[in-house]
């Protein structure tokens, strides 16, 4: 017999798009009633799962964690309401994270691709320039589409910030990436590796504090995607002040990035860049703080239904995974008020519902037949 629940509040399939009369049979939704009785009628706001699009499931401040872990990491991520992440970067195989049920859809990216001895120990694959084409196509067979690079790093030589890789190599890392069916993000904190990684044609930027306006039209134009990271952002004073001693030019630089940081990212919306949400979680940042990263964005300016968009119909969509529409995996969340209006609601969801299962409530109005 079939396990349904009965959804009696507004369903937002969009933005803009209010409807009424929604079920999960099973593990997918319809807009058809269906025969039977409900098992669970669940009441609210209805909005298809969220999506960090900047996470790290399976990776710790040292590196690879342990499989218990990276399964509890899952697992808080979940339970805030994140439904799909997009990985950007884990040291550890977690595929098998993806044939588990109760866990969140993971997109994998492989390991990071970093300069050596120019990013953190024990998390990326570390190569030269003259290595780093190979080390993309590896990483790109590995993953699920994605490959991620460390655009740039501090030079402790410059003591300050700069690219990691020359700008040729760069190109060419990106012509294979794309050769191999796989789109490629790169993390960028400066303002020099962004021109050289929209030169390569890249396809999305992290972070993205180094956003000049030279570089708004472009990203336009390119179609591509930042993912500001913004609490992640907020830890700059403190890598600043540990940096000062030794790095007094770097400290000031990240300082200043982090000052102008919601000025650069509505500057960015309002010219029409696409923008998503991403924690960041699994180095500094802990996992379950997607509402965080949303209210961050709608503080920085954004309007909420905007804020909201960039982790839920918007993000989806850019990432091919379906919303609310028929037969889609029922893989949703409900909100005691309308997020559009009242952004604050998505810290406290009523219910999270994944693949067809009531997986987390909070204060929810239940009616279990």
């Amino acid at each position: 017999m079939a396990h349904i629940i009965e959804f009696t509040g507004t369903v937002l399939a969009g933005p803009d798009q209010e409807q009424s009369g929604l079920w999960a049979v099973d593990d997918l939704l319809t807009f058809q009633r269906p025969p039977g009785s409900p098992d669970v009628v669940l009441d609210g706001w209805v909005l298809p799962g969220f999506v960090d699009a900047h996470c790290h499931i399976g990776l710790g401040p040292a590196g690879a964690v342990d499989d218990d872990v990276a399964h509890a990491q899952a697992m808080t991520d979940r339970d805030a309401g994140t439904l799909l992440v997009r990985d950007a970067g884990v040291v550890s195989d977690t595929r098998w994270l993806q044939h588990l049920p109760e866990v969140p859809r993971i997109i994998r990216a492989g390991r990071h691709i970093a300069r050596a001895r120019r990013y953190l120990r024990n998390f990326a694959v570390d190569v030269e320039p003259e290595g780093l084409v190979e080390a993309v196509r590896k990483q790109a067979r590995s993953g699920d589409g994605w490959v991620k690079l460390v655009g740039d790093w501090i030079d402790r030589d410059a003591g300050d910030l700069a690219p990691s890789f020359p700008a040729a190599a760069v190109r060419d890392a990106v012509c294979a990436a794309h050769d191999e069916g796989a789109r490629v993000t790169a993390h960028c904190f400066g303002e020099d590796s962004l021109d050289d990684m929209l030169d390569a044609g890249i396809d999305c930027i992290e972070h993205a504090t180094g956003l000049l306006p030279r570089h708004v039209p472009r990203l336009v134009e390119q179609q591509v995607p930042i993912v500001p990271t913004l609490i992640n952002i907020a830890t700059f004073p403190d890598i600043a002040a540990q940096a000062e001693p030794k790095f007094p030019r770097y400290a000031a630089h990240m300082r200043a990035l982090w000052e102008r940081r919601n000025e650069r990212v509505l500057e960015a919306h309002e010219a029409g860049v696409q923008i998503f949400a991403g924690t960041d979680a699994g180095s500094v940042i802990l996992h379950g703080r997607i509402a965080d990263e949303i209210l961050a964005l709608h503080a920085a300016g954004l309007p909420a239904a905007a804020a909201v968009d960039a982790a839920c119909w918007g993000a989806r969509r850019w990432l091919g995974a379906d919303g609310i529409a028929e037969g889609a995996s029922a893989d949703v969340v409900l909100c005691s008020e309308d997020p559009r209006e009242n952004p604050g609601t998505i810290r406290e969801l009523r219910a999270v519902v994944l693949r067809g299962r009531v997986v987390a409530r909070n204060k929810l109005k239940l009616q279990v037949i």
